[in-house]
């Protein structure tokens, strides 16, 4: 087991239940904070909770659809009634949608792919904004992908979601730099083996990849030692 390092502090993880989400809630977990869980699937989540306690560590799911602003809300209600900080909020979540043409892009799954990698990340920072100001050192870190800030063919949906994600995470990182103990980061895990990538990489041979857990590592340690405001961290392929 990992050096307690996180002992006594507060993780929030989005898309919790599969790939780097749950790879990364178990790392943390193994550092000694209490991470809560969140996505769509509560099976899923119960199932990395379980891994989580017969590890020795502990945790909490919230299910939830992060698409629905009021939920959001409701959750900060929930866990700000129960801890008075938040230390660590991993932003994670998201979806692929259908890759092609920007001039067939449609409208309706583009305003789901944005509502989820984007308006939710935003509704999280808002909402949880008052407990990771109460934390002595809250960080805030958020999953991207090369495709946010080098553009790609048939990636203009996925990549400017998180081309949106990275501008709003680095605005308000310079935002609370002077007005708080808050540090923000950008993740980019680049190839790793998830259901994202197969399914954008459908012909890959998966063990070519890198699995979660590196993903995951990097980031808890990452999230355990100290650095400055809009941080970027890139995996190597």
């Amino acid at each position: 087991m990992t050096d307690k390092v996180l002992d006594g502090q507060l993780a929030l993880v989005t898309g919790a239940s599969r790939g780097i989400g749950a790879a990364t809630a178990k790392a943390l977990a193994a550092r000694g904070a209490h991470v809560i869980l969140t996505a769509r699937t509560a099976k899923d989540l119960e199932a990395v909770e379980d891994a989580i306690f017969e590890a020795g560590g502990s945790a909490t799911i919230a299910p939830l659809d992060l698409s629905d602003g009021e939920s959001i809300a409701r959750l900060a209600v929930a866990i700000s009634g129960r801890w008075e900080a938040l230390d660590m909020l991993v932003l994670n979540a998201a979806m692929l949608g259908t890759l092609g043409p920007v001039t067939t892009i449609d409208g309706a799954e583009f305003n789901r792919l944005m509502t989820l990698n984007v308006l939710s990340s935003q509704a999280m920072i808002a909402h949880f904004d008052p407990m990771l100001r109460k934390s002595g050192k809250a960080r805030v870190v958020a999953l991207t992908s090369s495709v946010g800030t080098a553009p790609r063919a048939f990636w203009g949906a996925y990549g400017a979601s998180k081309a949106a994600l990275e501008i709003l995470l680095q605005s308000y990182g310079e935002e609370m730099r002077n007005l708080s103990g808050i540090r923000t980061a950008i993740v980019d895990p680049a190839r790793t083996r998830t259901n994202m990538r197969a399914k954008a990489y459908p012909g890959e041979d998966p063990s070519t990849v890198k699995q979660p857990e590196v993903v995951a590592e990097a980031i808890a340690e990452l999230v355990s030692g100290d650095f400055d405001t809009n941080h970027r961290l890139v995996l190597q392929g």
